[in-house]
């Protein structure tokens, strides 16, 4: 029995199996690589605590230009509004749009009390906390204040814009 043939065959399977290893590590280590960059990859700073609470302060902003359209603009596509002052869960940008083309008629004001920042990742952050927001109504010119508890989600968009892809805001319980 010749025993040249096996030996060759094992030593050509270990080969192969040697060179597919290495092509499905450097497959895996690529795509890791591809994934790394899309998310901003490991030369993107990461995101400050000061950076995302700016964040509100553009939305702030946005209401006061009156405009539902530009804060709508705050909001992804794909976003989710639990609205303080509104029953209806919005999860368009037309629903959005019409949240806010009525609670702007009251020319909110917000004002953060209290905040809790929660970095989860280079493109995901948490802002949860209490706000204030002074109201007028648009019929008396009255100032009311509602305090009220808020989640902001945000996500970090491929073009480097943060963007809000959950919002949470309910009016605090009395007591």
């Amino acid at each position: 029995m010749n025993r040249r043939p096996v030996r060759r065959r094992i030593a050509v399977a270990a080969t192969a199996t040697a060179v597919l290893a290495a092509g499905t590590l450097a497959l895996g280590t690529g795509a890791a690589g591809a994934e790394a960059r899309g998310k901003g990859g490991k030369h993107a700073k990461p995101v400050t605590k000061a950076q995302v609470l700016g964040l509100f302060d553009r939305w702030n902003a946005a209401l006061q230009t009156g405009d539902p359209d530009k804060v709508a603009d705050l909001y992804a596509k794909d976003a989710v509004l639990l609205p303080t002052v509104s029953n209806q869960v919005r999860t368009d940008r037309a629903a959005i749009v019409d949240y806010f083309e009525h609670f702007l008629r009251n020319k909110p004001v917000g004002t953060k009390v209290e905040s809790v920042v929660n970095i989860l990742d280079r493109d995901t952050v948490i802002d949860t906390g209490v706000y204030e927001f002074t109201l007028t109504d648009h019929g008396t010119g009255q100032k009311s204040t509602v305090k009220a508890r808020y989640t902001y989600a945000y996500e970090k968009q491929p073009n480097g814009t943060w963007l809000i892809v959950n919002h949470h805001s309910s009016k605090m319980p009395q007591g």
